[in-house]
């Protein structure tokens, strides 16, 4: 995680306030889902929302409370178990691809389980946190964040898998916004510094900062529509080898992918699933849930490539410096990706690049259980740039490195365009 440490003297770092918001803003996402909803596993990638209820609540109880709060008791000895993710230094570990087996402890003693960590929380909470204490806490509370993200993908998934596409929340868009004309972004040869800086939270994989040379390139204002993925589906692009990476090909056979995931052809109509139910396909809203094989086969389709993540981060500081209020982010409640005008980086959807998630130079995970929150995964995965609808405005930054494997379809992702100039 994170090499930098919150400034106690800093009044804004009320941990206490925080902690009841975040926790809050959790159970707030699964208000809408009935209890059958809680333990459905559809597939190993997804957690059953019940879960991740448990796994946020065991984090604070096993890196902050068993060693920190003098006399403090598990609420349950076999949770460390059944909760634990994959920090191997944490204990053993029930196996992720069998929490959907977990009809027990049941949602009601989950339930009861977060209130008595929460309980036990705002104990240790009352006393001035020393910074190695303050550093595991905002840890904490970045998990958290990072897994209501992670909620949403996997109860879409779960709904959207359902034939009868129950809507998570049962409205209308507010609004049908179009997509500005796609343009470009012009980024001059030269030497940049990319990586976080200052004294704010990064994880640590977003360290050391390092100077990159790029050579000039053209990135898109906006991600790529509906409408624009369509036309390479209707020219043939799932049956079109050429497109395709080696790796992305054979998935394509063997998964017998034929579009983005939730699109469904009723009578030649296009539809899909979204977090508001069923709906006729929008042509103008950005394309969501491809795949790094998808997005790759569809810019070399456009005679284009995925830029790296160092031209995303660059383009940024050039052309969107700060990250914009009235941005796409779970906060605007809006629960859909919506059309963009340029330059338009951040929320929305998260953007394949075309880098493999690597350490940066400098690189150094740091020691015990949460050194392998980043670092272990630096293997077979790409990395993501920008934050999504469904990401707090508060958690995201230029810097931030977001990691799936190629093949992930269920999360919010899309694609934006990139071009050399010659």
């Amino acid at each position: 995680m994170s090499q930098s440490q919150p400034t106690l003297a800093d009044p804004a770092l009320d941990y206490l306030e925080r902690f009841k918001s975040v926790r809050k803003q959790t159970l707030n996402l699964v208000e809408p889902l009935e209890t059958e909803d809680f333990v459905v596993q559809p597939v190993s990638d997804v957690s059953p929302p019940k879960w991740h209820l448990a796994h946020t609540t065991w984090f604070f109880e096993v890196f902050l409370l068993v060693p920190h709060l003098p006399d403090y008791q598990l609420f349950n000895q076999d949770f460390p178990f059944l909760f634990n993710s994959y920090y191997v230094a944490a204990g053993d570990r029930w196996a992720r691809a069998s929490r959907g087996h977990l009809t027990r402890p049941t949602v009601q003693e989950v339930l009861t389980y977060r209130a008595y960590v929460e309980e036990h929380m705002e104990r240790l909470l009352q006393q001035s946190l020393p910074p190695e204490l303050a550093h595991v806490m905002e840890i904490g509370l970045q998990h958290e964040q990072q897994h209501q993200e992670l909620l949403l993908y996997d109860i879409k998934y779960i709904l959207g898998h359902n034939p009868l596409f129950p809507p998570y929340q049962n409205r209308e868009r507010e609004s049908h916004d179009t997509s500005a004309p796609l343009g470009w972004l012009i980024v001059d040869k030269g030497n940049y510094d990319v990586g976080h800086q200052g004294d704010g939270f990064c994880f640590d994989n977003e360290q050391g900062r390092h100077e990159v040379h790029l050579e000039a390139y053209e990135i898109a204002n906006r991600t790529v529509t509906n409408g624009e993925y369509l036309e390479f589906m209707q020219d043939g692009g799932y049956s079109s080898h050429q497109y395709w990476l080696s790796d992305g090909w054979d998935w394509l056979g063997n998964q017998a992918v034929k579009a983005p995931m939730y699109w469904i052809n009723e009578d030649g109509h296009w539809l899909h699933y979204t977090l508001l139910g069923l709906k006729p396909l929008d042509l103008n809203a950005p394309v969501a849930h491809l795949s790094y094989y998808e997005a790759n086969a569809y810019a070399s389709w456009k005679g284009c490539r995925l830029p790296t993540e160092l031209e995303w981060e660059v383009a940024v500081g050039i052309h969107q410096p700060k990250i914009p209020e009235d941005g796409n982010f779970v906060e605007s409640g809006s629960l859909i990706p919506k059309g963009q005008s340029g330059p338009a980086f951040f929320g929305n959807l998260w953007e394949w690049t075309s880098s493999a998630y690597l350490p940066y130079p400098f690189y150094k995970a740091p020691d015990g259980a949460l050194g392998e929150y980043n670092g272990k995964f630096m293997i077979n995965q790409m990395v993501l740039r920008g934050g999504s609808f469904a990401t707090p405005k508060s958690h995201i930054r230029a810097t931030y490195r977001n990691f799936f494997a190629p093949q992930c379809q269920w999360l919010f992702s899309g694609v934006r365009l990139a071009r050399h100039i010659n």
